[in-house]
């Protein structure tokens, strides 16, 4: 099942990518259904907190009418930054999927993870789902644009 939903998730990432966002995907599955999902839009919307994860969490509060995520599990193609995990905590999503680790700025256990700390609230964590497509979609996209800066 998870490897279905990070599919869909890739799918956005896809389409960030096309769009000359960083390829990120989300999406938020309640009950095993997808509530909704959200792509990068940082270079489109010109914000810094345009991440995919925080626009799900969006469109997921707006559609179920609440700001508490409970019961919902966030699927999201890149390891959640600081301000994205912040935000899974702040919204008591459950459960957490990531596919590719990030090295730089992940806070699902590769700088730090959140749910080391007393916050509270701590989620379920799953990491590696579909990993090589997702840091392949990533790889692919930074080569080029390194190639574009040539």
């Amino acid at each position: 099942m998870d490897q279905r939903f990070m599919q869909e998730a890739l799918l956005l990432a896809k389409k960030a990518a096309e769009q000359g966002e960083v390829p990120v995907g989300a999406v938020i599955v309640k009950d095993g259904k997808i509530l909704c999902g959200a792509h990068n839009l940082r270079q489109t919307n010109g914000l810094a907190t345009a991440h995919a994860e925080l626009l799900a969490i969006e469109e997921a509060c707006r559609i179920l009418g609440d700001w508490h995520l409970y019961g919902c599990t966030l699927y999201v193609t890149l390891e959640p930054c600081p301000m994205c995990a912040g935000a899974i905590v702040n919204s008591r999503i459950d459960r957490v999927v990531f596919g590719a680790k990030d090295a730089a700025a992940g806070c699902c256990g590769s700088v730090l993870n959140f749910n080391h700390y007393p916050f509270n609230h701590a989620f379920e964590l799953h990491g590696g789902i579909c990993e090589d497509e997702c840091r392949a979609i990533l790889q692919e996209f930074f080569k080029e644009q390194r190639e574009v800066r040539k």
